[in-house]
């Protein structure tokens, strides 16, 4: 998977098709992560000593193939590619403007 945490993405596929957030939270083992704002839902909580519980509204895991990272220099959709930069590092590159992701 390509994606880290901070990464700007637009969903490409589902119901929640065509929003953009950042990404939360990864998870690798099961090629998913949690965007910020996307695929709300709602989870019975049950009160504790820190929370009153209830029904809270929360970001459930999407499929990372259903994502794709926000080209920061034209603001679309891209595909993610790899380079080393000049000191043998491997890094992230965008392919539609080759401008490196941090």
């Amino acid at each position: 998977m390509n994606f880290k945490v901070g990464d700007k993405v637009v969903v490409i596929a589902g119901s929640n098709k065509g929003k953009n957030g950042k990404i939360i939270k990864t998870l690798k083992k099961e090629n998913r992560v949690v965007v910020e704002g996307v695929n709300i839902v709602k989870k019975h909580q049950k009160p504790t000593g820190m929370n009153a519980g209830g029904i809270i509204e929360v970001e459930a895991p999407i499929h990372a193939s259903n994502v794709m990272i926000i080209d920061p220099k034209t603001n679309k959709r891209t595909r993610i590619g790899h380079t080393t930069d000049k000191n043998g590092k491997k890094i992230r590159i965008t392919k539609k403007s080759n401008e490196k992701l941090d």
